[in-house]
């Protein structure tokens, strides 16, 4: 179905935002929450001038073909889930670390059949969504003003549409996804060892999910592709957490200062051999938590080493490189590393605002249960200010640097205080309310931040971006390039 609003010359709706640079090619049936704002658009154009609508042809029936779309079964079920199989069972994807914070092995595989076949993909679309996509905004190969890339939100008018189109449902009920859904394989020569010389020569993956656009650019273009977006950065800062004990020989692993009296919550290994009121070295182990956790008191300041993480196997010539250059609040033990790529001239040309969220393994950890859902995720501790929410709850538009950033915003636009300690769990089917775009680096497999991603930017859309990364040869993980979702 076509359905196009009056092309007058006068001040009709389209002419309105045509002369705004955001004139709708085609609009396709959409959800209630989309419609009721598309009802709002129009009224908004009455008061130039009363559009003329005019409707092409009836709505296309299930197994029907429109002027854009595919044959699709009249068979399918609405909301009718489409069975992923991994090649592996869990029990061979998962292996009991040897390490603390070790992640689970690269070498884990995404089916290549099933729903990354372009027309199941359209079948998979149309039996969970039973609609098509709504087109706003310019295609792949028109650019907005000044020519750059149209961006994902132009027009603050159109942001209630846009959450509500591209923001829908992923086809999943919260937190019901397998996790054999966030596997792939990716060759080990991918995963970067150490940073680019400088920050912002690392590569870009840009990916606007509305004219499913991609571009390949440098970091230092971000200004650029960006806009006039808000960018709000995450600016923990690591410590120097990892401590090696002699007796018996291992280590500890701050994770979090739980009071100023140097109390802290940290991993200690081997656990089995480790007693409670016993020092080790500057730590003293007070209470065993579980899974290798404990409550310890540390004698002084972190003095250890930078927890890299385990697949980093290089040493790092510059431990300053594991930190952000805007980096300020000590207390995490693992960097933001969406923000590893920023350097001082690129954050000149952009709009900035800061929170703090300090990262704990947790974040990183592999997932090992069958459902995402039956991962236990717990929480970060988190600080914003009042005038740093203020203006992020105000901006039009949000770019939240790192998986870290999205966290902090979103418990916060459901109502959380400005402090205190997150446990939000963002999976496909999460709702946004505060994040319009997202910059992140490449995850891991089987691991929650890449479950955020798929929940941002599309399951399948995240596998397809994947899958062209790696045939790019983009570099991988903490060290590694970064991909920019409009």
């Amino acid at each position: 179905m076509h359905c196009r609003l009056g092309r007058g010359r006068g001040g009709d709706l389209g002419g309105y935002l045509r002369g705004r640079g955001v004139w709708p090619a085609v609009f396709h049936p959409i959800d209630d929450r989309a419609a009721a704002v598309l009802q709002l658009l129009q009224a908004v154009g009455h008061r130039f001038d009363p559009p003329e609508t005019r409707i092409d042809a009836l709505p296309a029936g299930g197994d029907q073909v429109d002027e854009q779309s595919e044959v699709v079964h009249a068979g399918v079920a609405l909301d009718e889930q489409v069975a992923l199989d991994g090649r592996q069972s869990p029990q061979q994807l998962v292996r009991q670390a040897a390490n603390l914070g070790e992640a689970a092995s690269d070498r884990l595989r995404l089916s290549t059949d099933g729903v990354l076949d372009a027309r199941r993909q359209r079948i998979f679309e149309r039996r969970r969504c039973g609609r098509e996509r709504l087109h706003l905004f310019p295609g792949a190969d028109e650019k907005g003003t000044q020519g750059r890339p149209v961006c994902a939100l132009v027009h603050p008018l159109l942001s209630a549409l846009y959450r509500a189109v591209v923001h829908r449902q992923q086809g999943y009920r919260w937190r019901r996804m397998k996790t054999r859904e966030l596997e792939y394989d990716l060759p080990p020569e991918l995963i970067a060892q150490h940073p680019v010389a400088r920050r912002d020569e690392s590569r870009l993956l840009v990916y606007d999910r509305v004219s499913e656009r991609v571009d390949h650019r440098r970091f230092a273009d971000v200004p650029d592709v960006l806009g006039d977006a808000l960018t709000v950065v995450n600016d923990t800062r690591v410590v120097p957490a990892r401590i090696p004990i002699e007796r018996p020989r291992g280590e500890v692993l701050l994770l979090e200062r739980l009071a100023e009296d140097g109390i802290w919550e940290g991993l200690a290994r081997p656990t089995r051999r480790l007693r409670a009121g016993t020092r080790y070295g500057p730590v003293e182990l007070l209470e065993h938590l579980g899974e290798g956790r404990w409550r310890l008191r540390l004698c002084g300041e972190p003095d250890g080493e930078t927890p890299l993480p385990p697949y980093i196997t290089e040493p790092l010539a510059d431990p300053d490189r594991y930190q952000t250059v805007y980096a300020d609040e000590a207390g995490s033990a693992a960097a933001p590393t969406a923000g590893l790529h920023f350097t001082d001239d690129v954050l000149r040309r952009l709009d900035v605002e800061r929170v703090t969220l300090h990262v704990g393994l947790d974040t990183f950890r592999p997932v090992a249960v069958e459902d995402l859902g039956e991962h236990p995720l717990h929480g970060e501790r988190f600080l914003v200010t009042s005038r740093a929410w203020h203006r992020i709850e105000g901006a039009p538009r949000v770019l939240a640097v790192g998986t870290t950033t999205v966290r902090v915003l979103e418990t916060l636009a459901r109502g959380a205080p400005l402090a205190g300690c997150t446990q939000l769990f963002i999976t496909p089917g999460f709702e946004f309310k505060r994040t319009d775009a997202l910059l992140t680096n490449f995850h891991l497999p089987r691991s929650t931040l890449l479950a955020l991603v798929m929940a941002f930017a599309g399951i399948e859309q995240t596998r397809r971006l994947y899958r062209l990364a790696i045939d790019e040869r983009y570099r991988f993980y903490s060290f590694g390039d970064a991909m920019l979702v409009l």
